[in-house]
């Protein structure tokens, strides 16, 4: 089946599971050690929090954090952590509804979020952060780098260049999951604007000013 909202709820309880990979703990070491200087004291806006595993990296050091996902189930296994010393709030709010959400922000952290997103709705994505956010504030995107034999194979590409895989929870059920792996090249020509990027072996790290 292909549901990328219900995947995610449904996999709430096994998702943070990707991050005991052992090859990719050096990767993960340098993110976690990179995030709190890029949001110090800023008032961040998450996309697609999930379980709150990147969220509380950003309470180290932001000054507040809203925390956001399409889905209720990662949000109750994100309330249950402990944060600090940002004041964390949730809200369950769509990335392309932001107007929903209150609040005045001057970064958003878009952690893993990316490569769900269609080609063809990455503009409509990007006009809804810059409808949404004012003039300066910062954007911080985190994702996958496809990686053979680390990475789960990709099942088909579309025409319009979109990737998918399955990907199977610990029930036995199979999803057919978005899961899109953009270059820099290709990322750089989507913001269209100037941008700091960082590529590691397994992720990417990309920063830029969303509305110069």
């Amino acid at each position: 089946m292909s549901n990328l909202p219900e995947y995610y709820q449904e996999r709430a309880g096994e998702y943070d599971a990707i991050y005991a990979k052992p090859e990719r703990q050096n990767d993960l070491a340098r993110l976690h050690a990179a995030l709190p200087r890029l949001v110090e004291g800023r008032r961040v806006l998450e996309i697609a929090a999930g379980t709150g595993y990147w969220t509380r990296t950003l309470a180290t050091s932001a000054a507040t954090v809203t925390a956001t996902d399409l889905n209720d189930q990662p949000l109750e296994v994100a309330r249950a952590r402990q944060y600090g010393p940002a004041q964390v709030t949730f809200q369950t709010a769509d990335a392309y509804a932001l107007t929903e959400v209150p609040g005045d922000f001057d970064a958003v952290f878009i952690g893993f979020f990316w490569s769900h997103i269609l080609r063809e709705d990455v503009p409509r994505f990007l006009e809804g952060l810059r409808s949404r956010l004012n003039p300066g504030t910062a954007m911080i995107a985190l994702d996958n780098r496809y990686v053979p034999g680390s990475s789960t194979p990709i099942s088909r590409t579309t025409a319009a260049g979109d990737t998918y895989q399955e990907r199977t929870l610990t029930d036995g059920r199979t999803y057919e999951i978005l899961k899109n792996f953009p270059t820099e090249a290709q990322f750089r020509t989507d913001i269209g604007t100037d941008l700091s990027w960082t590529e590691l072996p397994y992720y990417w790290l990309a920063t830029c000013d969303l509305n110069p």
